[in-house]
């Protein structure tokens, strides 16, 4: 998933591309929630190296590359904690990151409407 491709129909209205990039990493966190997707498939689907480098240079939000750093740093969990302590710190951060989509999204629907 490349979100430069998604995202440049989004171009003209910035904080339309805002709240598109934070509802498909709902949908992320959501598969990763329910065991569809697994902190490695998630790194290599969405919070790949060229998705981070597009949102710290295009959307240029600081809650966005937050939210991509979290995501990065999910596989790590697993390798250097216990697995019951990997998967309690997995959920919490997990539970950032959707804190971290919802305020993106209600921010920019806020703008969207004034």
């Amino acid at each position: 998933m490349l979100l430069k491709s998604i995202l440049s129909t989004f171009s003209d209205v910035p904080d339309q591309r805002l709240a598109v990039f934070a509802l498909l990493a709902l949908g992320i966190l959501e598969s990763l929630a329910n065991g569809l997707l697994s902190a490695n498939e998630a790194l290599r689907v969405f919070f790949h190296t060229e998705n981070c480098f597009f949102v710290r240079k295009e959307l240029r939000h600081k809650v966005a590359d937050a939210i991509m750093g979290h995501g990065v740093q999910l596989p790590d969990l697993f390798a250097v904690l216990p697995t019951e302590e990997a998967h309690q710190e997995f959920q919490r951060e997990l539970a950032t990151m959707r804190t971290l989509c919802l305020k993106l999204i209600e921010e920019h629907q806020l703008a969207t409407h004034v």
